[in-house]
């Protein structure tokens, strides 16, 4: 089989099942794992499709849905969910910003006392539910793919509160900040950090280098939870707001 066959058996059975292990591609295009890792990693360069623990999804108008980004890097936006949650004390007011890598946080708070949630994020209130927390969402323009709610409404809704500890996503991390590509996620975002004792990025290592359209924050307006090592010259960023305090 030439390789533009590969590639087009590749993206046709990932668009079919939304997600493929590598085993299975193995096993249908008959060929060594050596040669669908390069097929995989040749797609992947082309921006058709997004390498994932031990298989790959379909990039293609994906960016923004909330169903492929949970399936995207799981693994690791659980170790950054437990990592995070593990800060949370018995009693404190959180604000839980929309998005996959937050929504990791959530399973691990179950065993906290008298918390209280108060989030962007549509699909997170269900979740919050079921562990049985304290929930609030803040009203807004509600985004179709992601179920967040953004905009001034929900900057004015937030102006209610004040929070303890705030846990905030991003699309994009370099040495200019954390960045975003809606800028009415920009504004919530922005509020959600002024009105917080304690921020807290939440971002796996594929952020890394990235750069959204807008960036909400600066690398010193809280600290970075992430799987994996940060980059040298963004850790000495971070380093230089430690020294400062």
């Amino acid at each position: 089989m030439l390789n533009i066959q590969r590639y087009n058996t590749i993206l046709e059975l990932i668009k079919n099942k939304k997600n493929i292990k590598l085993n299975e591609l193995i096993e249908e295009l008959k060929v060594s794992e050596a040669t669908v890792r390069r097929d995989l990693n040749f797609l992947e360069e082309k921006g058709k499709i997004k390498r994932v623990h031990g298989g790959a999804v379909l990039v293609e108008n994906k960016e923004e849905d909330i169903v492929y980004k949970k399936m995207v890097y799981s693994d690791e936006k659980d170790i950054i969910g437990k990592k995070a949650a593990a800060l949370v004390k018995n009693g404190d007011i959180i604000y839980l910003d929309a998005g996959s890598t937050t929504e990791s946080v959530i399973k691990y708070l179950k065993e906290k006392e008298d918390i209280k949630v108060v989030t962007n994020g549509f699909t997170h209130i269900e979740e919050l539910t079921k562990a049985g927390v304290e929930a609030y969402i803040i009203g807004g323009k509600v985004k179709l793919k992601t179920g967040a709610t953004v905009g001034a409404t929900a900057v004015i809704s937030l102006k209610n509160y004040n929070f303890d500890i705030a846990f905030i996503g991003a699309n994009g991390i370099t040495a200019d900040g954390y960045s975003t590509p809606d800028p009415e996620e920009v504004i919530v975002k922005s509020e959600a950090i002024k009105r917080s004792k304690k921020v807290y990025f939440l971002c796996d290592s594929s952020k890394f280098k990235e750069n959204s359209f807008m960036n909400f924050a600066s690398l010193e307006d809280g600290t970075l939870i992430t799987d994996g090592n940060i980059p040298r010259e963004l850790e000495k960023i971070m380093e230089g707001k430690e020294e400062r305090k």
